[in-house]
Formats: C-alpha cells, structure tokens, sequence
C-alpha cells in the first residue's frame, strides 16, 4: 500500500530535484569576506559568468545570467556597485544594513496643507520653530499658503553653505554650535574635509545677530553649462536650487563645465546615494546626485563635457535620474517646465 501511494513517488522526485539544485551550485548565497572586510561579495544562484574578480563598476545585465541574488559590491564601506537587479536588493536596504544611510538625516521638501501652522509642522516634525524659519527665510509674522514648499532640517538647528575660507571651528563659533556635532551629523573626516558649495546641517544653531555673507546666484553667459546629460525633467527646482533629469539607468553624465573634481562619495545629504561635487571658476559648484558609478576621483580636473559618471538611482530615489544641482549661480534648467526633454549639449 505504501509504494502505491502517488505521493509516495511525488516527494521522492522533489527531493530528488532539491538535492541536484542544491549540489549543483556552490553555495545558494555565499557571503564572502576579503582583507580587512573592505570587500563583500554576494555570489549568485548560478556559478556561470563569475565576475567576482572584476573591477569594473558596474555590470551589465546583458552580460550575465539572471540571477537569484544580484552581483554586488562594496568598496571602502561607501560605494556600491554592480547590483544587478535592484528590485531584489535595493541600495536602500544595503544603507540600512551597513549604516550609511539615516532617515535622521534627510533634508525633506515637505507641501503645505490646510491647516499647517509654523508651530504644527515643527512639532509634527520634531525641530524648533525658529529652524521652520530659518530654513526657509521666513519671519515670526510670515504666514504659510497651501501647496507652499518648505525645507525641512532633519534636526532643530540651521544648514550653512560653505564659503572660500571657512573652517568647521568659524562655522560653529558663527552659529554657536559644537565642532564635534557638526563633523558628527555631516559624516565629516574631520575639521578640513569641507569643499566651497557643501551644504552642513549645523545641530543646535542659532541664528547670529550679524548674518554671514548672502550666497548670490550671480549672472553666468549662456554658454557657461552644456546640459550634462538628457532626459525628461522629472521635477522642478528644489533643495537646493536642483533640478531632476529622468532617463534609464547607465546614461552618460557629463561635466556640465570645467572644473576640478571636489568630492565622490556615498553621502547622505538630501538622500543623494552617490554623488560627485565639481568646483568651477567663480567658485560655483556642481552637485550630480543618484549616480550608478563614477568615473572620475577627487582632485581630478575635467573639462566641459568630460564624461564623469552614469545615471543611477542610488540613494533617496524612487526611479532612475540625475539630480543636477548648481552652487553660486542659476541652474540651468531652471527655465525649463517639468516633463520638458532635454537633448545633450543642446543649446541653451
């Protein structure tokens, strides 16, 4: 009776199967540890086209087999590269995991709503009034209108756009803040890891009786920026003076201008994942947020339409974009509509 029982021979065949699946490839998951931990890779369902020895950035889906678990890896605890499907292991999850990532940290645009009051949004978001204020150069009379849009700080306090000359102990003397909290919240390596055009959140400040210097967006030719890359204008100017160009993931970016190469990082201003900084003449800055990859390194100099990284979505982002964002002077999109195309080197 029982070697009759169909189920019999059902559950002796699955197991069959499991046990091929299962010896037939190395390892369902491995997670695998190289040097100082430096290095993570996670190895594919299939062993096939093992590219765990590449330094190449990125991986193309077209090279590779689907895969189970996607092809990643970490360089210097910051970068992330080669997730080749990034709906089964989001760069998101990867940030939470490894700590580079803080909701804490984000800089949010937040649009009124009926019934919004300066008191109201600050409790709901936990920071001080004056920093609702502050932030968005309104006074104690100001009065908000619906579907107005406010920055909102991650914690009571003010942001400061740094200036030729500043140091982290003048900033923090300005706003009577604390160095260490403001090396701390901006994951600064220390006092001098600051560049012309970052934007620090500086904890607990207040605002001084004698304002520092106003940034001004001062007139640029016309010819000064080439669009640095093309695609759909997905949203219009925001935090801060930014624009968002929509396209596929792996889309050359370009140097929108000569320059010098700041900073490449994993940061978390704004959620902007991987993110490149450019220093211009006029001490205008260039800020090109969601990268899948750079090209270029700190201390490089590019010319005008150098290509320096590919469109990604890492970071705060919920498809693939460009987040172009300028220091010092217009941005130029700023005159463009949201759902307007945008071609490479098009004329402004």
């Amino acid at each position: 009776m029982f070697f009759k029982n169909p189920f019999f021979y059902f559950g002796l065949l699955s197991l069959f199967l499991l046990g091929l699946l299962f010896f037939s490839s190395e390892s369902l998951a491995e997670l695998s540890y190289f040097g100082n931990g430096q290095t993570v890779f996670f190895n594919p369902f299939f062993k096939d086209n093992d590219n765990s020895g590449s330094n190449d950035l990125f991986f193309s889906r077209q090279k590779f087999l689907t895969r189970e678990t996607p092809d990643l890896k970490i360089i210097q605890d910051s970068f992330i590269y080669g997730i080749s499907t990034p709906r089964v292991l989001t760069t998101q999850t990867l940030g939470d995991i490894f700590g580079e990532l803080s909701d804490k940290k984000e800089v949010i645009t937040y649009v009124v709503q009926p019934g919004d009051t300066i008191e109201s949004l600050a409790q709901n978001f936990n920071i001080s009034a004056n920093t609702l204020l502050w932030a968005n150069n309104l006074s104690a009379n100001s009065s908000l209108k619906v579907g107005q849009s406010l920055t909102i700080l991650p914690v009571s306090g003010l942001f400061h756009i740094v200036r030729s000359g500043d140091t982290v102990s003048q900033i923090s003397k300005t706003y009577q803040a604390k160095v260490d909290d403001i090396i701390a919240f901006n994951s600064l390596k220390n006092e001098g890891d600051i560049f012309i055009g970052d934007i620090l959140v500086v904890p607990d400040g207040a605002m001084p009786k004698k304002l520092p210097p106003t940034l001004v967006q001062g007139p640029l030719a016309d010819s000064f920026f080439i669009y640095p890359t093309e695609g759909r204008i997905s949203q219009g100017l925001h935090w801060y003076n930014a624009v968002d160009l929509a396209n596929k993931c792996g889309t050359s970016v370009y140097a929108a201008a000569s320059g010098v190469i700041q900073r490449v990082r994993y940061g978390w201003n704004g959620g902007g994942g991987i993110y490149i900084t450019i220093l211009h003449s006029d001490n205008i800055v260039t800020y090109y947020g969601h990268l899948m990859s750079s090209f270029v390194s700190s201390g490089d100099r590019v010319n005008v339409g150098d290509r320096i990284a590919l469109v990604g979505q890492t970071g705060k982002s919920t498809g693939c974009h460009l987040h172009f964002e300028v220091i010092g002077a217009r941005n130029p999109f700023a005159g463009h509509s949201v759902g307007s195309v945008i071609k490479y080197k098009e004329e402004n």
